[in-house]
């Protein structure tokens, strides 16, 4: 068994013993709640090892990307081809959501329950206008060394475009920075392979403590919701394939399994960041050259969080539906747009979607006390979210790099590999 299977055996067994020891946390320990408290201890320290590799590989990658690049024109050709296919899959997310709480109407058997919280209620969501000049706030940085701290990747994407970019203006004399930062990239890529050890402890921490709070109860309460909201992810993995297939051929299933260790470890942390080391390295080996890798991926953790958008539809709608709040194909249409816009620049947000969801809710006078519907699921429903994040953005980028003939087979180029 390689290396990569191995990791992707032990997550799986991690997933499983995780499930296993929550559940008896939950029904056997006095205080399930304080072991909870541990595990997240645990799952909070890996999830920083990962937050402390996103800045500094972001930053390397991308820098030395496009300075290979030597062409601001080219740069500008890949972001517009990026920028174009991420809005096109939000649209499709953001459509897919909206038709599918329309089919299902799970906020209806909600509202027979009387599981409904007061409108007054508060769901403790600090709600934020998500205005154009928050978005602009988390585009630009003040400091890159700011931006670095709070690991607000858009940010790093922005200067590191202008510092690549310059140094590719530069030529000659920039070399030997251009040098230094290409080894800079190697040695994060050596550090994310010793933290990635540590993810499938992380990954039994994670569900243990769930399970052991909250216990398996609350996914027969929501079952149903959670089996329409899960089914739509499906649906959403099939469309995105399916439409990657258009493009790459037969070669998006070998995509899909050179992803196969990032998806899962996404879904079991619940964090596409989380994923994002493994995520670059799995397109590398599928033929993406590194330059552009660096260059989109980044982007896309931005801009297209596929599951997220989906999910924000699919719950604003479904909390109107408990509150018995019809509401018109005008209105939702609206809707979309909205969440189409606010949805941008997520990533940099605490429970993004929560959040999102929250601002959503205000501006169409639907009781943000629904959220609290959600908040002892959301973490089951995150796990689904960030996989389809991952899959999404790899899909992405691999189409980006065919439209510019720079996706290579690596059955015939030895020389595509991941940076070690």
């Amino acid at each position: 068994m390689d290396k990569k299977n191995r990791l992707t055996t032990y997550i799986l067994i991690g997933l499983v013993l995780g499930i296993v020891v929550g559940y008896v946390a939950n029904t056997s320990f006095e205080n399930p709640a304080g072991f909870a408290d541990t595990m997240a201890l645990i799952t909070t320290m890996f999830l920083r090892l990962i937050k402390m590799i996103i800045a500094p590989l972001v930053f390397s990658t991308l820098v030395v990307g496009i300075a290979k690049m030597g062409d601001a024109k080219e740069v500008g050709r890949i972001g517009v081809k990026a920028l174009g296919w991420f809005v096109i899959a939000s649209v499709i997310s953001l459509s897919l959501g909206l038709v599918l709480v329309n089919l299902f109407r799970p906020g209806d058997a909600m509202a027979l329950s009387g599981a409904v919280p007061p409108v007054g209620a508060s769901s403790g969501i600090t709600t934020s206008g998500l205005t154009l000049k928050d978005f602009i706030t988390h585009l630009i940085p003040t400091s890159i060394f700011d931006g670095m701290a709070k690991n607000e990747i858009l940010q790093i994407v922005v200067f590191s475009i202008f510092f690549g970019t310059a140094a590719a203006a530069v030529g000659a004399r920039a070399t030997p920075l251009i040098d230094a930062v290409d080894g800079i990239a190697h040695i994060m890529l050596k550090v994310t392979g010793y933290v990635m050890n540590f993810a499938p402890v992380a990954v039994f921490a994670a569900v243990a403590g769930v399970i052991a709070k909250s216990g398996l109860g609350v996914l027969s309460t929501y079952g149903i919701f959670m089996a329409e909201f899960y089914l739509g992810i499906i649906l959403l993995w099939v469309v995105l394939i399916a439409i990657g297939g258009v493009f790459l051929g037969r070669r998006v299933l070998r995509l899909i399994s050179e992803l196969k260790e990032p998806t899962i470890l996404a879904y079991t942390c619940a964090s596409s960041e989380a994923a994002f080391p493994k995520t670059l390295e799995g397109l590398e080996r599928f033929g993406v050259k590194n330059r552009l890798a660096a260059f989109v991926l980044p982007i896309g953790y931005s801009f297209n969080l596929d599951g997220s958008m989906m999910y924000c539809t699919f719950a604003a709608v479904f909390i109107a539906q408990a509150y018995g709040i019809e509401l018109d194909i005008a209105t939702q249409m609206t809707m979309m747009l909205v969440l189409m816009l606010t949805s941008k620049g997520m990533a940099g947000v605490p429970r993004a979607s929560l959040v999102v969801i929250a601002a959503t809710l205000a501006q169409f006078n639907i009781p943000e006390a629904g959220l609290l519907l959600l908040l002892g699921i959301d973490h089951f429903l995150d796990m689904a979210r960030s996989a389809t994040n991952v899959i999404g953005n790899g899909i992405a980028t691999a189409v980006v790099a065919k439209w510019e003939g720079d996706l290579a087979d690596p059955n015939k180029d030895p020389a595509v590999a991941p940076l070690r």
